[in-house]
């Protein structure tokens, strides 16, 4: 359930093809850097302007003169990047996304429609399409022992060899306030987190994760 094609359509992003060659989506984030250098160079003058050597930005996307872009990002049409928003570098942020105040992103990628509006920080992870996080809810992508990172599933894990991997949000996933994912988190499509929860491992789409850990499915 936490395969690629499961948890995103991949229409929704113009990391698209990029992602369909893996079938598990936290692969994808080691040539995560290359591929958007890659990207920019192919996207069109017309509609995208190069801000800073690496920092290519739509022309209708709304940048406030506050937030930072570190170079290599993309920011598609009609996004809005907020004030002191802090883009660290290998960003793929979607169409109509929110990149909100004092927000901090790093190596991912924001499907269209996503929202991540106010105190985030996410990295090494990926946000499907129209996902939320409220605010305050962070994405950890470092265990504390410095140990690679495992995806696990009930008994199940599943080595990723990373070191940094943060979360994997499926398609409309909804994060609750001040929530923390823990390194290695999938969430499936569709997916409601409770505020103030403390999230590991992997939750089944359509789910809701209440306080506690509790997961009930939706009716």
């Amino acid at each position: 359930m936490y395969k690629t094609e499961q948890l995103f359509d991949l229409a929704h992003t113009l990391a698209g093809e990029y992602l369909g060659r893996y079938e598990y989506p936290w692969d994808a984030l080691k040539g995560l850097k290359e591929f958007i250098l890659a990207l920019g160079e192919t996207l069109d003058k017309t509609e995208y302007a190069e801000l800073e050597p690496k920092v290519w930005v739509h022309k209708t996307a709304r940048i406030a003169p506050t937030a930072y872009l570190n170079a290599p990002c993309i920011i598609g049409a009609g996004a809005e990047v907020r004030h002191c928003a802090f883009i660290r570098g290998s960003a793929l942020v979607g169409r109509d996304c929110v990149v909100g105040n004092s927000t901090e992103l790093k190596n991912v990628v924001l499907f269209d429609g996503v929202q991540v509006p106010h105190y985030n920080y996410v990295g090494d992870s990926i946000l499907g399409y129209k996902a939320h996080m409220g605010a305050g809810a962070v994405t950890s992508n470092v265990k504390s022992d410095k140990t690679p990172v495992t995806v696990r599933d009930g008994g199940d894990k599943m080595e990723t060899g990373l070191k940094k991997l943060g979360a994997m949000l499926g398609d409309y996933v909804e994060v609750g306030c001040n929530s923390v994912l823990n390194p290695g988190t999938v969430l499936g499509r569709f997916t409601n987190v409770y505020p103030l929860s403390c999230v590991r491992g992997t939750v089944k789409e359509n789910s809701i994760y209440k306080t506690g850990g509790v997961v009930v499915a939706k009716k």
